[in-house]
């Protein structure tokens, strides 16, 4: 009884331990944004991500030569969760996961009294 409470339990740690992928690099994909009236406007995006341990930072924006701070980045396992800084003081706050080779997830801002929802889909640059 023991041994297989041990193998559980090494078992659980095993899977919540973070995915063996390092995050570092540059990653472009698409940015699909939702304004509160529905419209639809679709742009893309350029992450520089730095990976460390459980821990994301680097820099995010529409293109590469416009680029905002990352804050509170975190890794647990194949969930991503991070925060973009733009100069106006706006936060983009962004929810993804690992899907292969690709992030893909989500991400919210309100500004304004106005909330905006958008898609992401990024895959790393060659």
């Amino acid at each position: 009884m023991k041994t297989l409470l041990c193998i559980l339990a090494m078992a659980a740690l095993v899977l919540a331990a973070p995915a063996d992928v390092n995050l570092s690099g540059k990653w472009t994909g698409s940015f699909d944004m939702t304004s509160p009236d529905g419209e639809a406007h679709n742009s893309g995006i350029v992450m520089v991500l730095k990976h460390s341990g459980s821990e994301v930072t680097g820099t995010a924006g529409p293109e590469e030569g416009e680029q905002y701070p990352i804050k509170n980045g975190k890794v647990e396992g194949d969930k991503i969760t991070l925060e973009v800084h733009r100069a106006e003081g706006q936060v983009i706050k962004f929810d993804l996961a690992m899907a292969g080779d690709r992030i893909k997830g989500g991400a919210h801002m309100e500004a304004n009294g106005e909330t905006r929802t958008a898609k992401v889909d990024v895959g790393r640059a060659k």
